[in-house]
């Protein structure tokens, strides 16, 4: 199963809407067997399901308990291939707990859960909350890759070296094969400040960009009224095509880093 978390430090990104837009493509178009899990209080990924609730466990659940039953926890969505992991406000009491909790270690509660399931998955797909507390970083040590949305404003790149520490600390500290796959543009428009934007950060080697870029257009925001993925509410229009391309971008990532691995092994 390959884990990947999807975060930024700063909010209105749309980092829920392409957690759940990737998580859809992978397993409509792809078939693959793909687990999203909410792991912002906030609980929009929930919510874009109709999953979201405070009678049923959450992944709240996850890093409370010590042995947590994931069949109880993980709800089937509407979509085929496609299962929720869901979130509400008991994330934040649970991080709390977990602060004060000496009895195991914090850091790894996602990564020994998750084991469990990783073979009923192709992918796993964490909506992070925009901080940094002890669920994203548990999100983190449980993850192969991190992409990271960019909506290009004035304030766009606030918090992001803060992130990069967070990872690398993460990658040396607790989960050594973790990669910052890239940045990715959401909310794109042809005009200069997305210019000047793409350009600065094409000239940070720190943060490797997606060629693809998420188009601005209204049928987004009206998707999420919907409660319904972008290829699913309007599959033409130019953020649907976007997005099935950034995965199709993101699916060649891993098919060249496969390849490099193998030449190198044959090398070695």
């Amino acid at each position: 199963m390959k884990t990947i978390s999807i975060i930024n430090l700063k909010g209105g990104v749309a980092k829920t809407l392409s957690a759940v837009n990737m998580a859809h493509i992978l397993a409509a178009v792809h078939n693959k067997r793909v687990l999203l899990v909410d792991n912002d209080k906030q609980g929009n990924a929930s919510k874009m399901f109709g999953l979201h609730s405070y009678e049923k466990k959450s992944v709240a659940d996850i890093l409370t308990e010590k042995a947590p039953a994931l069949d109880e926890i993980i709800a089937p969505t509407r979509y085929e291939n496609l299962d929720l992991i869901p979130a509400n406000m008991n994330l934040l009491r649970a991080n709390l707990a977990v602060m004060v909790d000496n009895t195991r270690q914090r850091e790894t509660r996602f990564k020994k859960a998750f084991r469990a399931i990783s073979g009923e998955y192709d992918f796993c797909i964490i909506d992070n909350a925009p901080d940094i507390n002890i669920s994203t970083i548990n999100a983190l040590v449980a993850s192969d890759d991190v992409l990271i949305p960019i909506k290009i404003d004035k304030f766009a790149f606030d918090g992001l070296a803060e992130l990069r520490e967070q990872i690398d600390n993460t990658r040396e500290d607790l989960n050594p094969a973790l990669c910052l796959r890239g940045c990715f543009v959401t909310c794109f428009q042809r005009n200069d400040v997305n210019a000047q934007g793409e350009e600065w950060l094409h000239t940070q080697q720190d943060f490797p960009i997606f060629a693809t870029h998420i188009r601005r257009t209204e049928k987004v925001d009206e998707s999420t009224f919907a409660a319904a993925p972008i290829i699913e509410y309007s599959r033409r229009c130019g953020a649907a095509m976007d997005y099935l391309q950034f995965v199709n971008e993101y699916l060649g990532m891993l098919s060249d880093s496969d390849t490099n691995a193998k030449e190198a092994a044959q090398r070695g």
